[in-house]
């Protein structure tokens, strides 16, 4: 685990678990995961843990993740620069558009899904499908056990090959963990990616939310509605989250996420990931996540 706890991150994370059960009704404990990172002595990340290491299925976090990837990709010559590349990165993180993340992930695999295939082409389609997942297994991240994102993103239910290759093994389905979650962002700011410098600063600046702009009230640009959506005035935002009502599939569906890193002028960078399961938590009251988050920025400053 990339991160250390302390007696005083240990309360303050052990209080915030309770305070946001108590604030749904029917939640449990086992209903959420949460990470909180902040930079410690000697620049370690250092902070909270409840139910890190547990995968979850990530419905949206899992585009940052190809956000990183396709830039990796285009440093390392592995993928052509060309406007609907640009566009669809842009969308699949500004928008959370599932249809963008389709087009970034056909261009780093080489595939293209829904009709069945059947012997080694299918044999040949899946393993191009597993670079999604290889090129994080490559960085070494413990945190990454248990985690698969190379499933495309869908607005109900799957069909053909993508049907079968999300059954392949008994549930193949994307799983990510709060605490990987959190290494990206951790990793894309503070620590060490396979990202050339322009990249890394592209990277950040797609996951920039500005919660004064034009668009922080639309529900599309999942800022309102999350962690980010009631935090102070003159606060920086970098997020992404996720949000899955009725799919027509029950292991896709209730589930509401999000990963955000703050920072004000005064402020050390503070990130937060909450992973919550369950309709209670889906389709609750909408200032939940918003009220939460405010928390969270709140009791760390305390804490200092």
């Amino acid at each position: 685990m990339f991160v250390t706890g302390t007696p005083a991150w240990q309360d303050l994370g052990t209080a915030l678990v309770a305070e946001v059960q108590a604030a749904v009704p029917g939640a449990k404990a086992d209903d959420l995961a949460l990470v909180l990172v902040q930079r410690g002595a000697g620049g370690r990340p250092e902070g909270f843990v409840h139910r890190g290491a547990e995968p979850i299925y990530p419905c949206s976090l899992v585009k940052a993740f190809h956000l990183v990837h396709a830039l990796a990709a285009l440093d390392e010559g592995r993928a052509e620069a060309h406007g609907e590349l640009d566009r669809a990165m842009r969308d699949m993180i500004l928008w959370s558009s599932n249809t963008a993340t389709n087009y970034v992930i056909d261009i780093l695999t080489g595939t293209t899904g829904d009709t069945l295939l059947d012997g080694a082409e299918y044999l040949d389609w899946m393993s191009k499908r597993e670079r999604l997942n290889r090129f994080f297994w490559r960085m070494g991240w413990p945190d990454w056990e248990g985690c698969r994102i190379a499933q495309k993103l869908m607005d109900d239910t799957r069909y053909g090959r993508e049907a079968r290759f999300a059954g392949e093994g008994a549930g193949n389905l994307n799983r990510l963990t709060a605490l990987t979650a959190a290494r990206l962002m951790w990793e894309l700011f503070e620590g060490d990616l396979p990202l050339s410098p322009p990249a890394r600063g592209r990277a950040q600046a797609i996951l920039s939310r500005d919660p004064a702009g034009p668009d922080a009230a639309r529900p599309e640009y999942q800022l309102s509605e999350y962690l980010g959506g009631a935090l102070p005035s003159g606060v920086q935002v970098w997020s992404k989250a996720g949000h899955n009502l009725w799919t027509g599939d029950a292991a896709t569906s209730w589930f509401k996420h999000d990963m955000i890193r703050i920072t004000a002028p005064d402020r050390a960078p503070l990130i937060a990931v909450l992973m919550t399961t369950g309709e209670h938590f889906a389709a609750g009251p909408a200032s939940v996540f918003p009220e939460f988050g405010a928390k969270i920025w709140e009791r760390v400053a305390a804490m200092a």
